[in-house]
């Protein structure tokens, strides 16, 4: 999954799409001009897709919310929507979802299901300083908002997206700029703080983002994104999801620079994955390169691609992007 930015050729994007093969593409940059246009450049993407694209936008509300103008309506923050009761949450967020279907977007990379600690409060950077978690401290609170946000967002015929497993809560820095202060000394595979994630894949959440940060209690060597102990082993295994895993964004994120670029992808697939989220699409190349690689010299790692593309398949089947027989 590529990222075009406001203003980006929708035209030229649908062609290296259809060259490349790509899966989806992710809204960035502020659309602030209104469904109309986001319609269109929606269509324009899709136009001659025998398999549709996943289109994405980040539309979890207050300070994170790509998709503006007439016929988005504007979304409180999280911690504004936890004032609502669960059943006018579930509502809200199914209302939201129509106004993202209607403008042919697929995917909302929302609910946040990250749980911030009072102590640590505004000074996490990536969460708490836009108070993007339901409540602070409360594992329990954001557990039933986050699975409200996702049932309504089903109900209204688009993917939500649990982010960021296994949470961001507890770090300082954000990993989209900086490396520093993005471990997690304390998460661990048992944590109550998984308690939101494993509500929301109750609620039936057809995708989990997986953080960039470093969680040592569950896996000292590698990032979440590159980890087996994290995708495999607690979020499949112990948790149960058997849906889509999708990366944060390995593009342009300061966290995981020091990655060599094809190397994002194929480590994410090694560690259970199955879309690479890049804001870059000029990465997109370097990526498909890599994986078809590895993919060549390693019987393992072929089964392993297989089985995120028919994850993937099945999640465009189920949002009428893609047909059998």
């Amino acid at each position: 999954m590529v990222g075009l930015q406001r203003g980006g050729s929708g035209s030229a994007l649908a062609a290296q799409a259809r060259a490349q093969h790509l899966g989806g593409v992710v809204l960035l940059g502020g659309w602030d001009t209104g469904a109309g246009a986001v319609a269109n450049a929606t269509a324009t993407l899709q136009r001659g897709a025998r398999v549709k694209l996943l289109v994405a936008a980040d539309q979890e509300g207050g300070q994170v919310q790509q998709l503006r103008g007439a016929g988005f309506a504007r979304i409180p923050s999280a911690r504004t929507q936890a004032t609502l009761g669960t059943a006018a949450e579930e509502k809200a967020a199914r209302g939201w979802a129509a106004q993202l279907k209607a403008a042919g977007v697929d995917v909302n990379l929302a609910p946040v299901a990250d749980t911030v600690p009072t102590s640590l409060g505004a000074a996490n950077a990536p969460i708490g300083r836009y108070q993007r978690d339901f409540a602070l401290g409360s594992p329990a609170t954001n557990a039933r908002y986050a699975a409200a946000f996702v049932r309504g967002t089903r109900a209204a015929g688009v993917a939500p997206t649990l982010k960021h497993f296994p949470g961001l809560g507890r770090v300082t820095g954000n990993t989209d700029v900086t490396s520093t202060g993005t471990t997690d000394p304390t998460t661990t595979a048992t944590d109550p703080y998984l308690a939101p994630f494993a509500a929301g894949i109750r609620a039936g959440a057809p995708l989990v983002m997986v953080s960039s940060a470093r969680y040592p209690r569950i896996d000292p060597d590698n990032r979440a994104m590159f980890s087996k102990s994290v995708l495999t082993d607690l979020l499949r295994g112990r948790l149960g999801f058997t849906g889509v895993v999708i990366t944060d964004d390995v593009g342009v994120a300061k966290a995981v620079a020091a990655v060599p670029v094809g190397e994002r992808a194929t480590r994410f697939i090694e560690a259970g994955g199955d879309i690479v989220l890049t804001a870059s699409a000029s990465q997109a190349p370097v990526m498909l390169a890599a994986i078809a690689a590895k993919r060549a010299s390693s019987k393992a790692f072929a089964a392993q691609v297989d089985a995120a593309a028919v994850r993937v398949l099945d999640l465009k089947s189920d949002l009428g992007l893609a047909h059998c027989g």
